[in-house]
């Protein structure tokens, strides 16, 4: 193995040496050279927090916005906006852990927890990546459903190829990979911006929007939503995931060098993140500017709102950029989603397979429980299938926030890199809120019968 491709050695706050790193054979594949001036050193690292990004404008985010939208008109663009700080500083922890630790989370994990604990916490990471594919592969087949009139069920089998997809983008270089995400968001983009030009939005509305609201407390209905929009938006998988691809980059293990790397993989995700908050304002403010208007209040199916874009804004392109955008975040999701499971995989187990056997088993981890849900609900269900996959993640965010929150505050695991007192205070504050929703988010859909 060459020196480029050496995994860090053992820091004193770990029990072991850090084992092979998950995704290994693009493990530290991109350049960074110490002679480049700041703005290709920002573009060398540039890429891994789009690849995270598409976890929050996934199909399951389609649906609270949807309904937030059409329900509330622009009020709930400031919890969009909240919720995303709070994803803001969770990815950054994440960047600070593989980049001051050599690991990533789920490595973290197994290292620092005994068996009894890492291995449950595999489970239920597992579970985490099936109810995120769960989501992201139903929304692509409701998309295929909608442009090509594939039936929903053999739409969910077609997403399995994006296991061979992502054999041959890594086959030709992890750069391909972003490069491939990155285009699909740039389509997805320019369908959101033509719909929002067409459905002509009160940008003043919009902009008061984004300011806080006291009908938050007082509207029952309008809190129990923003619970909603906010424990749909931290995907527990897209932890694991940029904990792993920000090693990726090939910079130098010293002090500075890793100072640096924190620095613009910070950068990059905030970049990236902050478009997709621009992604899911954008469903929420469609949904307001033509639904809300009209009185059309209780839009929460993604394929009821593209039925109805058409006769409201009074073209027929509309459901086509609609449905075009959909496919395009539930294509990059479920590629994302599948990486993210072999880095879980490798990591909480270290189980290492051939590329083409593990991104399999890792793929059909997902999708056979997808597969069977979707027969057994029917494509006349599928908002229900999006509720149960948010319920899932509610359950398991707590497992993968909590230990990211303690491995970073840590000095002996983290040394320098440590987060500072402030960042510690912010992130657990942020887990706690994250947490609380979510429990109250599952406790409804559970005890009381609601739905989001």
């Amino acid at each position: 193995m060459s020196e480029a491709k050496q995994a860090p050695a053992r820091d004193a706050g770990w029990r072991s040496d850090a084992s092979d790193p998950s995704l290994m054979e693009v493990f530290r594949s991109i350049a960074v050279s110490n002679q480049s001036g700041k703005f290709r050193k920002f573009l060398a690292f540039a890429g891994p927090g789009y690849l995270v990004a598409v976890g929050y404008m996934d199909p399951g985010n389609w649906a609270t916005s949807l309904a937030g939208g059409s329900q509330f008109g622009y009020a709930l663009l400031f919890v969009a906006l909240l919720s995303n700080v709070m994803a803001i500083v969770l990815q950054s922890l994440c960047a600070r852990l593989a980049i001051g630790s050599g690991r990533d989370l789920a490595q973290a994990c197994r290292d620092a927890f005994p068996n009894w604990v890492s291995w449950p916490l595999w489970v239920l990471a597992e579970l985490a990546i099936c109810a995120t594919d769960l989501a992201e592969v139903i929304g692509t087949a409701i998309a295929l459903n909608l442009l090509f009139s594939i039936p929903l069920e053999l739409g969910v089998l077609i997403t399995a190829a994006d296991v061979l997809l992502i054999l041959w983008l890594q086959g030709r270089g992890f750069r391909w990979v972003e490069g491939f995400i990155i285009s699909l968001l740039a389509v997805i983009s320019v369908c959101f911006g033509v719909q929002i030009a067409m459905a002509n939005p009160d940008w003043h509305g919009v902009i008061v929007g984004f300011a806080p609201t006291v009908d938050l407390i007082g509207n029952q209905n309008m809190l129990y939503l923003a619970l909603g929009i906010i424990g749909a938006t931290v995907m527990p998988h897209n932890l694991y995931l940029h904990s792993g691809i920000v090693q990726t980059r090939a910079y130098e293990h010293t002090p500075e060098g890793k100072r640096e790397a924190l620095k613009y993989a910070t950068l990059d995700s905030t970049i990236a993140l902050s478009f997709a908050l621009l992604i899911n304002a954008s469903i929420l403010i469609l949904a307001a500017a033509t639904f809300h208007v009209v009185g059309r209040t209780n839009v929460d199916d993604i394929g009821i709102a593209h039925e109805l874009l058409a006769p409201l804004l009074g073209a027929s392109v509309a459901p086509a950029l609609f449905a075009i955008a959909l496919l395009c975040c539930g294509l990059s999701s479920t590629v994302t989603a599948t990486m993210a499971g072999q880095i879980v995989m490798e990591g909480f187990i270290n189980i290492r397979l051939p590329n083409w056997m593990r991104r399999l088993v890792t793929r059909l981890i997902a999708i056979v429980p997808a597969i069977a849900v979707t027969v057994i609900y029917g494509e006349g269900q599928t908002a229900k299938l999006l509720i149960l996959s948010q319920v899932v993640l509610s359950f398991q965010l707590p497992f993968a926030v909590v230990p990211l929150v303690m491995f970073t505050a840590s000095r002996e695991k983290m040394g320098d890199l440590r987060a500072p007192m402030w960042l510690t205070i912010a992130a657990s504050l942020i887990a706690a809120i994250i947490i609380a929703l979510n429990i109250k988010l599952l406790y409804d859909i559970t005890f009381n019968g609601v739905m989001i």
